[in-house]
């Protein structure tokens, strides 16, 4: 399936940071995946008050999320990234700590990166919501 997708920026768009404007997958099977939360395997939230810890529990959240369905990152067709701050500096710490990680191919794609007021659980600080085209 991953050769059934196609990422574009178009000509008349403004250069991005690492996304696509548009993604195009041709028909296929296709995962939801629940925005993937900064909690252990026992529920717990990891790294209070730190971006960086909580990015990284999301990615092996996200990781064993994508296993599950047996997607890699480079399946991730859609993706939106929830950061509860107003400072575009904590935005952009996210992106970079989300794009270096072994899930950056997921945000090659069709992105968007929101600074929100608030998240599920006390003292969330990121949630990441993947839409997957399944390989073949």
């Amino acid at each position: 399936m991953t050769t059934n997708i196609t990422r574009i920026n178009p000509d008349p768009l403004h250069p991005t940071p690492g996304y696509h404007h548009v993604t195009v997958v041709e028909a296929g099977r296709t995962a939801y995946l629940a925005g993937q939360c900064p909690l252990d395997r026992t529920g717990s939230l990891v790294g209070p008050g730190s971006i960086e810890a909580q990015v990284d529990q999301v990615v092996e959240n996200a990781l064993a999320a994508l296993g599950a369905v047996d997607a890699e990152p480079q399946h991730v067709v859609r993706s939106v990234i929830y950061v509860r701050s107003e400072d575009r500096d904590a935005l952009a710490t996210a992106w970079r700590r989300l794009t270096g990680s072994g899930l950056g191919p997921a945000f090659t794609t069709a992105s968007t990166l929101l600074g929100v007021a608030q998240l599920g659980y006390p003292g969330q600080l990121i949630e990441v919501d993947l839409t997957v085209a399944l390989p073949d």
